[in-house]
């Protein structure tokens, strides 16, 4: 296991004021990121694909009668699962001789999830147990959140490491785990096959971006309305993913391994915005461009890829989810792609993110929080309710990704690998730890500014990176961290 980056924990206190919204890093088809940092999570759907067996039942010895048991869970892309893991949530509680009481919270890293299990912990009645996605960093901060380095340490011993690798540098402080890896979720990129073998392109010999810049010319016919390059850097999740991994590919990174020192404004940073910025600006790149793309927004990509116009993209697992859901005939012709390698090879800029499982501080059950944690990540119950997510619901230790669960559906094996993917990458703050200073800089969208100030002509690549680095500092000064 690698060594912690990390700042202290006084450091870290100093840090926590701006992480709320910080906390959204990972964005809808960005790379693993801070609480995954993930995306905005999509609209729940009334339909989901179906699993190849129905779900294990839930059965456990019966216990003592005893009070309520209230359980928070995120909001599912696909109803069908949500539903299940609620119904089956319910009647584990119920086996064991509580009144369940399972409910449904926003799951967006930028909603007010955390401030109202702030407020929970601080008045004596936290929820027994919440499934969740937001930021793990600004809890521990917070000292709302629980040791649960023994249940972590169980799970492993039963099913393997945790996965992805930089699920530790998310929910791991001082030796310590203060979550429960419960699901593992990651965006990819992905590609029409047909029309990429129409094009002369081998979908698999794409490892970087050039490469993907050089498909995406030779997939293009306007005429057809097939647009190769189906990615924005308007302001939005995928917008945000796709500058951060161009300009960590050319070699620049946002903070050193300390994650306290600014070191944004570099030769490779503003490499990576020139190179970007030309497929928007150049003449020569027009015929690969779908109308309206500097205007895009989270759904714009999903709406277009389905719509079949365009070649590539990257996004969440959910558009893939969608087509198959729907019967889409975009569905059988896709190619799921890992994210691209840095430019010099060393790199491979994803890892997918964590979900978790967390036991606040002053629960007045923990044993059953535990025994609900335990039951739920036995493969029995979740390789059944991951086949009913789509590649939106898959599992954080090794060995539970068993030929049983890539069986379910072709693009899995290529989840696993994305997941296995042994950097510990940690999106924008790659390569230290994630924490709250670099969490509140992302969290401006200063990225999808940058590159509109380049784009439009109003500033140089070098003046744009110069400008989004010194709102950085006044970030990280503000909040402790001296820059000279």
């Amino acid at each position: 296991m690698k060594k912690e980056t990390k700042l202290t924990r006084r450091q870290l206190l100093r840090l926590s004021a701006l992480a709320g919204a910080g906390a959204a890093l990972a964005a809808c088809a960005a790379p693993a990121a801070p609480a995954q940092p993930a995306a905005p999570a999509q609209p729940a759907e009334p339909a989901a694909p179906a699993a190849t067996e129905a779900p294990a039942p839930t059965t456990a010895p019966a216990a003592p009668a005893g009070g309520t048991i209230q359980v928070l869970h995120r909001q599912e892309y696909f109803k069908a699962l949500e539903e299940e893991l609620k119904k089956q949530t319910s009647e584990f509680i119920t086996s064991l001789g509580y009144t369940p009481d399972v409910s449904t919270v926003n799951p967006e890293a930028f909603g007010d999830f955390i401030a109202k299990m702030q407020a929970a912990v601080a008045a004596g009645n936290p929820p027994d147990l919440a499934y969740h996605g937001n930021s793990i960093s600004v809890m521990y901060d917070s000292d709302i959140v629980e040791d649960v380095t023994e249940i972590v340490d169980e799970l492993a011993g039963k099913y393997g490491d945790v996965v992805p690798a930089s699920a530790q540098r998310n929910a791991r402080f001082e030796g310590k785990w203060y979550s429960v890896p419960f699901i593992t979720t990651s965006g990819a990129w992905f590609v029409r096959r047909d029309v990429a073998e129409a094009a002369g392109v081998d979908v698999k010999q794409l490892p970087k971006l050039q490469d993907r810049l050089d498909a995406a010319i030779k997939m293009s016919d306007p005429a057809k309305e097939m647009y190769g390059w189906g990615l924005t850097v308007n302001r939005s999740g995928d917008g945000h993913g796709l500058i951060l991994t161009t300009f960590q590919a050319f070699g620049g990174r946002a903070v050193d391994e300390t994650g306290t020192k600014i070191t944004f404004n570099s030769p490779e940073t503003v490499a990576g915005v020139e190179w970007l910025a030309a497929i928007y600006t150049d003449e020569k790149y027009k015929p690969i461009l779908p109308p309206g793309v500097e205007s895009w927004t989270d759904p714009s990509n999903n709406e277009a890829y389905l719509a079949g116009k365009i070649g590539m993209t990257q996004n969440a697992f959910s558009v893939y989810a969608a087509a198959k859901r729907d019967n889409n005939p975009v569905y059988p012709n896709t190619a799921v792609v890992r994210f691209p390698l840095t430019n010099d090879g060393a790199v491979e800029l994803g890892s997918g993110g964590a979900q978790w499982y967390t036991i606040f501080k002053g629960v007045k059950n923990r044993d059953v929080a535990r025994q609900i944690i335990l039951h739920f990540i036995d493969p029995a119950r979740f390789t059944p309710l991951s086949g009913l997510g789509g590649g939106l619901f898959m599992p954080a230790y090794k060995n539970n990704w068993t030929d049983d669960l890539l069986k379910l559906e072709p693009a899995f094996a290529t989840l696993k690998e994305i997941m296995f993917n042994p950097t510990d990458y940690t999106g924008f703050a790659y390569p230290a730890q994630p924490n709250a200073a670099t969490d509140a800089w992302f969290a401006t969208g200063f990225l999808s500014e940058m590159m509109a100030n380049v784009i439009t002509g109003k500033m140089t690549a070098a003046e744009a990176v110069k400008d989004a680095t010194e709102k950085g500092i006044a970030i990280f000064e503000e909040k402790g961290l001296p820059q000279s």
